[in-house]
């Protein structure tokens, strides 16, 4: 029994909290440098200055730590559509007239030809749900797990009212039938919106170029006329108000456009 547990715990350990992103150290170095290079470039476009370009590029090795978010809700996102095929093919199955058990077995199976790859999330979650049902431990306690983990509304749903579906004897197969129906329709107004939503998201980063493009035009077709901005005092200061401005401008741009679906 106790090995038993022990195996538990060690195999709950690798499982994701998906709220949690831990950077590779490929990850880490790929952004740093990304950021690095841009600011540099940045650098140069507003102080025309290798020294300042190259101290400001320092402020990249914060990058990884503001890219989690995103990388955080790209996982979840794909988490989001992995749960609907997984929904979709646990309907199939237990419309087959196979058990709860069964069902999931056989999902597995499914999923891991639509998933090739060990590592996806889905994949994961359902060897750990399946090993359960080996172990005699119920289907109930590794769902609930599931939902708490990914934090996810759809998911943590599903969780509840499969949970007391299961334990007052409901109709299971109808409930995950309707709400697999439920969540496709669900994901397809949220991808619609979703569409809507990049086009605008593409027009910020176009517009947010402009700033950047227009002097790198100035330098090129006017070379010299830049030249007080770069060498006076009074221009650098300009210069690195129009800096700032450009920041906030991009940042608040960004919050705009980033409209939760």
């Amino acid at each position: 029994m106790k090995i038993q547990e022990l195996f538990q715990k060690q195999q709950h350990k690798t499982l994701i909290h998906y709220d949690i992103y831990e950077l590779t150290l490929a990850e880490r170095l790929k952004y740093t440098f990304l950021a690095m290079g841009v600011i540099y470039i940045m650098g140069l476009l507003f102080y025309n200055h290798h020294v300042i370009a190259l101290m400001l590029s320092f402020l990249g090795l914060f990058y990884p730590k503001l890219k989690k978010p995103d990388l955080v809700k790209k996982r979840k996102q794909a988490l989001k559509a992995q749960f609907k095929e997984m929904i979709y093919a646990l309907s199939s199955s237990l419309g087959a007239g196979k058990s709860i058990e069964s069902a999931f077995k056989a999902v597995l199976k499914d999923l891991r030809i639509l998933y090739p790859n060990p590592q996806t999330s889905i994949i994961m979650e359902l060897e750990y749900i399946v090993r359960k049902i080996e172990m005699n431990e119920t289907i109930e306690e590794a769902i609930e797990d599931f939902a708490k983990r990914a934090s996810i509304d759809d998911i943590t749903n599903f969780s509840n009212v499969f949970t007391t579906a299961k334990r007052t004897g409901g109709n299971i197969i109808s409930i995950i039938a309707y709400t697999s129906r439920t969540i496709s329709e669900k994901m397809e107004i949220q991808n619609e919106i979703e569409v809507l939503v990049a086009s605008k998201q593409f027009e910020q980063k176009i517009l947010s170029l402009l700033v950047p493009l227009i002097i790198v035009y100035l330098q090129i077709s006017s070379p010299g006329y830049l030249n007080v901005m770069y060498t006076s005092l009074q221009g650098r200061v300009l210069m690195t108000i129009s800096l700032i401005i450009f920041m906030i401008s991009y940042k608040v741009g960004q919050k705009i456009t980033n409209i939760e679906v």
